[in-house]
């Protein structure tokens, strides 16, 4: 179920990190001046790619534990391109009952959110920008579907890094914890400045001329998005080190992730 209306100009000029990110991942919902982009930053450190998919494994991980623990309700700000995995088909495998509710800018990601999910009566796409919290959880497709009466996880994952401090992230993501009851969770994954073997400078800046830019964080950093909510073990980690599968390799630096408890 989607919020309609949305159309893209096929005639793409300018990087964007989503379609960046799906071209990385080997979905074919990119354009040439985004492979373009992927490549030099695979050049600049060939990490990129590991760490995506990494952090695509997180996803999973982090949807699959909190299913495990009753949470049913989902809020993907940042959701991204849909590729193999999302964050409604992690979580039916689990609890075939639970509703995601699906944000995102990008009008190329929410045209093919749209078009995956038509039909679903239980996940939607909203055209929304993130910053604008009161826009986002009044929206039919999110206020319609998800009951904030009952606990909600808000996921985060490799969106905030491209909100400068200017921006004020944190304060951003208070907002939408603001409105989730006890039991309640945030989840988030975010670029470190804090790995130097990682050359996270350089492939930061590969980004300054996409469509938005991205701003790696220390990890206190990224542990002040959390604000008041609770991390729970193994506390922010490198995303692989996050409740790893058994036989699991040794974690890929470079993106930091954690899940944190509300109230």
């Amino acid at each position: 179920m989607a919020d309609g209306g949305v159309h893209f100009d096929p005639e793409v000029t300018v990087a964007n990190p989503a379609r960046v990110y799906d071209y990385w991942l080997g979905g074919s919902s990119n354009f040439a001046v985004d492979r373009e982009l992927g490549d030099r930053m695979i050049a600049i450190d060939s990490r990129v790619v590991p760490m995506v998919r990494e952090n695509r494994h997180f996803l999973r991980r982090v949807v699959t534990w909190l299913c495990r623990h009753g949470v049913t309700q989902f809020l993907d700000l940042g959701s991204g391109i849909p590729t193999v995995g999302n964050v409604h088909e992690v979580a039916t495998r689990v609890t075939p009952e639970a509703k995601v509710a699906y944000v995102d800018s990008e009008p190329v990601a929410v045209a093919y959110s749209s078009r995956i999910l038509e039909g679903n009566q239980n996940a939607t796409i909203t055209h929304a920008d993130l910053r604008d919290s009161e826009t986002v959880l009044s929206a039919p497709t999110v206020a319609g579907l998800l009951d904030f009466s009952r606990p909600v996880a808000v996921l985060a994952l490799s969106v905030m890094q491209y909100f400068d401090d200017a921006s004020d992230p944190a304060a951003m993501l208070a907002r939408y914890r603001k409105v989730l009851v006890p039991g309640s969770y945030l989840a988030i994954s975010h670029i470190s400045a804090d790995d130097p073997d990682v050359d996270m400078d350089g492939l930061a800046d590969a980004t300054k001329n996409a469509t938005v830019s991205a701003h790696p964080r220390t990890r206190a950093g990224v542990t002040a998005l959390f604000g008041d909510a609770q991390l729970v073990p193994p506390g922010l980690v490198w995303v692989g080190g996050w409740h790893p599968e058994p036989g699991s390799a040794e974690p890929v630096p470079g993106i930091l992730g954690g899940l944190g408890r509300v109230g």
